[in-house]
């Protein structure tokens, strides 16, 4: 059965979070809290799926923030926090994206996003970008009731797109997702932008392209 969607990750696929460490620094902690502190949300996200439970992104982001700005010593974490967790609104998309998105719509083929965010705020990233046409859903976990990796997760994108788990493709750069993906029956495309090396406890991904554009070619 021919791929006719492609399902895309939001947070570090299309958008990238290099910004969100100057939000730590601007309060006076290490710039580096950045990368921890992202996943640290996704852990306590991860945590609540395995017992069925959900809290939306920016509640736990918000959260993780105070405490690591606490542990740092930043006066008022709270609000520091706050000021962490509005950058999401602010942050560009990556450098491939633009040229990807174009490839892959040219191909004929129907683009729609599942992020473990909140759907306002990928309809902002792809608003701000001059994207948000190209895509014919943007569909958020919360209103699947569980993050992803559970599988409900991916079933929820499936059954709203109305299509068959093999006529899709995940895209990401997380192999944790593509692996939940894979679970679920959908082929799955690694974005690899940094040459890492996939897993190999993880199951391992349909295709793999260093950057975005790339993956038209195969899916054509």
């Amino acid at each position: 059965m021919a791929i006719t969607t492609v399902v895309f990750d939001v947070n570090e696929t299309l958008s990238d979070l290099t910004p969100m460490g100057a939000r730590f620094a601007a309060l006076g902690a290490p710039e580096g809290l950045g990368p921890l502190w992202f996943a640290a949300t996704l852990r306590e996200g991860m945590a609540q799926a395995t017992g069925g439970e959900l809290t939306p992104f920016a509640e736990l982001a918000t959260a993780t923030a105070a405490g690591l700005l606490r542990r740092y010593g930043v006066a008022d974490p709270d609000a520091g926090a706050r000021h962490v967790v509005d950058g999401f609104l602010e942050l560009p998309v990556h450098d491939d994206v633009h040229g990807g998105v174009a490839a892959l719509r040219s191909a004929g083929l129907r683009l729609v996003t599942l992020s473990n965010g909140a759907a306002s705020v990928a309809e902002r990233l792809l608003g701000d970008h001059g994207l948000r046409e190209q895509f014919d859903a943007v569909l958020s976990v919360e209103d699947a009731g569980i993050w992803k990796p559970a599988p409900a997760s991916y079933a929820y994108a499936l059954r709203a797109c109305g299509v068959d788990a093999a006529e899709s493709v995940m895209v990401a750069v997380h192999p944790w997702d593509l692996h939940g993906a894979a679970r679920a029956g959908m082929a799955t495309a690694w974005l690899d932008r940094h040459g890492d090396t996939w897993p190999g406890y993880l199951t391992p991904p349909t295709f793999t392209v260093g950057a975005l554009p790339e993956l038209a070619g195969h899916l054509a």
